[in-house]
This record gives C-alpha cells, structure tokens and sequence, in this order.
C-alpha cells in the first residue's frame, strides 16, 4: 500500500489522484490529508519529504517521492495496463510540454493565490500579481490552439490542463478564463465530467 500526503485543494495532488484513477490504482493508494502553507511546515509530510510540500507518495520499496511529476510517471510505471505518458518520441516530448504547460499555469495562479490570501495586504505587490495573471492568461491562450488535439485523448498532457483548469475554477471564479476560449472550454466540459475528475473535485466550502 502506498501513501499519499495530500492537500484536497492541491490541484497538483489532484493531478496525482487523477492518474492514479485513470489506471485503476487509486484503491492502492491510502490518502493522508495535511494542511500545509508556505509559511507553515506540516510534520508528517516534513519526515518524508525535506520540502515539507504536497503531493508526496510514500511507497514500500522506492521511499518517498516526490513533486507531481515524478510521483505521476511513477504511477504510470506499475500501471499494467494503458500508460498514460507516451515510451519515447516527439509524442511523449509534446505530451511532457503540455504537462510543464498545465504546471507553470498553476504556479502563477498559485503565487497569486497566495499574494492576495497569505500575505499581510499592506505588504503586497500589485505588479507581481499582474505578472503572474499575465502569464495565466498566455498559458490559457497556448491551451486553447492545443485544446482540438485533446479530443478523446487520455494522457498526462489533457489531464494536467484539466486539473490546472479546475482550480482556475475553484479559486480564480472571476478570470472568466473561458471568455475567448471557446475550444478549450469545451473539451473541459466534457473532460470535467469523467469519473476521475469529479472523485477528486476539492471541496467548496
């Protein structure tokens, strides 16, 4: 049995418990849900991973791993059936791009995120929360001219989208990411509904 330290809000946990579903292996992983900040160290993760950041998997025989990525292609090495990271090729390197693509979006957001609900508000920087939306908004541009090669594709690249999609969703309601974007929109609403992606939907509250 392998152990996930995860934050349900994470979406780059999300991303991990999405692959994970996608290749039957969810029912070998146990979660452990931890609450962790920039500011604020969560022990139990802390002990596996010196970073103290989630996603980190615990396994038997391979320690601990970590960040997404790794824990990722990881899963998808012990998967027996369909992978979901192409063996070699101008495949798996497009497939890899859309992943780093779908990451880099998320790290804006996330600076963001923190920028406007960490940090004391007389400390915060309105020109480094513009350049971080900016680069959301051009990582939404490039997913929209990618988003007519995801149809009926399951892999690492559409499920990395989809996660860092998600959590526009989730946290940035008011970016209206969808406004100009009418491919990727579309392939998200019928991405968004597979079984994997609404049993990792983080909470609303």
């Amino acid at each position: 049995m392998m152990k996930l330290f995860y934050a349900p809000a994470s979406p780059y946990a999300r991303k991990v418990l999405v692959v994970a579903h996608e290749l039957g292996l969810a029912d070998a992983i146990e979660t452990v849900s931890v609450s962790v900040t920039p500011i604020a160290r969560e022990a139990g993760t802390a002990a596996h991973n010196p970073l103290g950041k989630v996603p980190t998997l615990v396994t038997d025989t391979d320690g601990a791993l970590f960040d997404s990525r790794v824990i990722c292609e990881y899963l998808d090495a012990r998967s027996a059936g369909p992978r979901l990271f192409p063996a070699d090729g101008p495949e798996r390197w497009a497939a890899l791009g859309q992943q780093a693509l779908a990451d880099g979006l998320l790290d804006a957001a996330l600076l963001t995120r923190y920028e406007r609900a960490v940090r004391p508000e007389h400390l915060r920087w309105d020109a480094w929360d513009a350049g971080q939306i900016a680069k959301v908004a051009a990582a939404l541009d490039r997913i929209e001219s990618l988003a007519p090669g995801f149809a009926h594709r399951i892999g690492i690249g559409p499920i990395a989208v989809a996660c860092a999609l998600g959590y526009l969703d989730f946290r940035f309601p008011d970016l209206g990411w969808r406004s100009g974007r009418p491919a990727a929109a579309a392939w998200f609403e019928t991405f968004g509904q597979r079984p994997s992606m609404a049993a990792t939907r983080p909470p609303q509250a």
